[in-house]
């Protein structure tokens, strides 16, 4: 870190860590610092959460190091981040939440010798380089904003990396042909940018020689598995091509009423969803549909209005969900919005009492329950269904391929809507998207605001003043704290740092009745702070619920994280979502996972989400094992790449 420059202005603020604080931007600061500086005169609230610094101004060292601490900052090894300061003697670097750089203080004795900014070193990032003029459409969809570094996958030659253009041609380099020598260059005229596409994966790949055979053996072995997977869906699509059933009826008073009394106004990808599925039900073809759209953009408002027409043409429908809490708060979303209908709506999951499972697996085969709503239970050959009409899977990316084709195979002209926010990664999608229709809901909800995402280094005075001025808006908060054997202890220190919340405990080595019930507590506002793990990731609906502090977000997922996020800022407040991270164990990967969630704030980002979670950390399980370590091997857009060709030829 080397020194920038000196300060020349006469009074250079540092503000605290607070919500208030952190809501305006460094501009605001800069433009209103004479109203700073006599607030901070007149106020204690002001004065007690600022500090002015002037050079040459008598300032006591220590006293000063106390207040800073105070303020919400946290000292460490070196001040890269905002929110910290370190301590070398005299010298004192501090990064104020408004500035864009941080400070160098150097003190003698009681008297401040001089300000300056300094530069924090950080690891160059390869540039971005520009397309050549006039791209093609697969260029702009597929190989827009390529890095130098970046893997690029030859059909021909396998994986290189890209080293920017020449020309009209991309240049991939490959592995020297013998110990010792110079990288071989492959220069791809842009004419044939087909041929390449990026690697996607779930590990660092093996760049190529050029003229070797062991791509040709890889992809000969990953188009042998793609076959095989084709042979399967194939199988199962070519059953439900020849499947018919009658077209479901429209009941134009059902639709009416579910519509007036929905509490919030359609948005219009909403509304051309729910037509998009009508017309699907219209037809006597079975419906195979996916729903996309980011969390808490209204999915489950489409649902409620498939389901409805389904069932009250006398079919059944299943709602397959992957936890029991999302079962739980679908049971009260469903059951609330079809109150009116004369429809009955069940739950089977591992938390019904067994005394009631024999009722409900013969409500089902006797079809006089309507709707049911379950995790993997609903997957049982216990299960029979009198006549299953329409099957829901709410996060389907959560579900592997073979789970969701097995309502098919019981019963081949059963319908399907697929809910999504994070899918499965588009290149696939698309492979898979010839055999079924896609409804995209990328507007949010009137009146829903992007959520303000704050990263900073864990500080216990953080977390107090985001869950004070959440109390003080009448809402709620969830702590995020991903480890349950010492989670008691967390909430201890809450509950000390906290003395008026009112604070539970959620994870999933509880009793799952013990989950229902604190879900339906906090639910009921009985609760103000949920202390849980990442089992409050799937599918949440708490508007009250609006301040997330998670205490370690640097071990999360990209996409985890995306979704817990997703369970605040659902009603018409702004959502905080205070992403703290303890300073001296943040891991590169960690570094990059909470930038992308910082560059994230805006709403509709689950597809972008989903694949820098590839990029960055390669997790997930995309088709079954089998089909992740042959995609590891060609990259993700190549095996979907092949598995289209698969279906394309064994469909002909």
């Amino acid at each position: 870190m080397a020194s920038n420059k000196t300060e020349n202005t006469s009074s250079i603020l540092i503000t605290g860590i607070t919500p208030y604080f952190l809501e305006r931007g460094v501009l605001w600061f800069e433009e209103h610092l004479a109203e700073i500086k006599k607030k901070a005169r007149e106020d204690p609230w002001w004065r007690t959460h600022t500090i002015f610094l002037e050079a040459g101004g008598r300032l006591p060292h220590s006293p000063f190091l106390r207040k800073i601490s105070d303020m919400g900052y946290v000292k460490v090894g070196a001040a890269e981040h905002c929110g910290e300061f370190a301590v070398r003697g005299g010298v004192v670097d501090v990064f104020p939440i408004n500035r864009a750089t941080p400070l160098r203080i150097e003190f003698k004795g009681n008297t401040i010798e001089g300000i300056s900014e300094f530069v924090v070193a950080v690891e160059a990032k390869p540039a971005k380089i520009a397309l050549p003029a006039d791209p093609t459409e697969y260029e702009r969809l597929w190989l827009a904003g390529l890095k130098s570094g970046d893997y690029l996958v030859h059909l021909d030659h396998g994986i290189g990396t890209f080293r920017g253009f020449e020309k009209n041609y991309y240049i991939l380099e490959y592995a020297p042909a013998r110990s010792g020598g110079m990288p071989d260059r492959l220069l791809v005229p842009r004419d044939r940018a087909k041929k390449i596409s990026r690697y996607v994966g779930f590990e660092t790949p093996t760049v190529h020689r050029l003229g070797g055979t062991v791509w040709a053996t890889t992809k000969r072995k990953a188009r042998e598995e793609a076959k095989k997977l084709a042979e399967e869906l194939l199988a199962v699509f070519k059953k439900r091509a020849r499947a018919t059933r009658p077209p479901y009826p429209r009941h134009p008073e059902v639709e009416r009423e579910l519509a007036e009394s929905f509490d919030f106004v359609e948005t219009e990808d909403q509304s051309r969803a729910i037509e998009e599925i009508h017309a699907d039900l219209d037809r006597e073809r079975p419906m195979d549909r996916l729903l996309l759209g980011d969390v808490g953009f209204g999915k489950t408002e489409v649902a409620i209005r498939a389901a409805a027409r389904v069932a009250y043409a006398g079919a059944q429908v299943a709602l397959l969900v992957p936890t029991t809490i999302l079962a739980d708060q679908h049971l009260a979303t469903f059951t609330e919005r079809l109150g009116g209908l004369p429809l009955t709506v069940a739950m089977l999951t591992r938390l019904t009492p067994k005394r009631d499972v024999p009722n409900t697996i013969r409500g089902i085969a006797t079809g006089k329950i309507d709707i049911v709503i379950g995790t993997h239970r609903l997957l049982s050959k216990s299960i029979a269904w009198k006549r299953l009409g329409l099957v829901m899977i709410d996060e389907e990316q959560r579900f592997g391929v073979k789970q969701k084709e097995s309502f098919k195979n019981l019963r081949a002209e059963v319908d399907i809507l697929s809910l999504s926010a994070t899918p499965i990664p588009r290149t696939l999608s698309l492979a898979l998207s010839k055999f079924r229709d896609i409804s995209l809901i990328q507007t949010p909800p009137h009146g829903r605001l992007p959520i303000e995402t704050f990263v900073l280094p864990f500080s216990k005075k953080t977390v107090a003043e985001a869950i004070a001025v959440e109390t003080k808006r009448g809402g709620q908060a969830f702590y995020l704290w991903n480890r349950i054997e010492n989670i008691e202890l967390v909430r201890r220190e809450l509950e000390a740092l906290l003395p008026k919340s009112r604070i539970a405990v959620l994870h999933g080595r509880m009793r799952e009745r013990e989950i229902i019930r604190v879900m339906h507590e906090f639910r009921s506002g009985a609760i103000n702070i949920l202390l849980a793990t990442t089992i409050i990731e799937n599918g949440l609906d708490l508007p009250a619920a609006n301040t997330l502090i998670v205490a370690n977000a640097s071990r999360l997922g990209l996409a985890q994280a995306y979704q817990i996020r997703g369970r605040i800022g659902r009603g018409e407040k702004t959502g905080y979502a205070y992403l703290l991270y303890p300073p001296r164990a943040l891991t590169e990967k960690g570094k990059l996972r909470l930038r992308a969630l910082k560059e994230a704030e805006g709403l509709g980002a689950g597809f972008h989400i989903a694949l820098k979670d590839l990029e960055i950390r390669g997790a997930g399980n995309v088709l079954g094992r089998q089909q992740s370590g042959t995609m590891n091997r060609v990259g993700l857009n190549l095996y979907a790449q092949l598995l289209g060709e698969a279906l394309e030829e064994l469909a002909a």
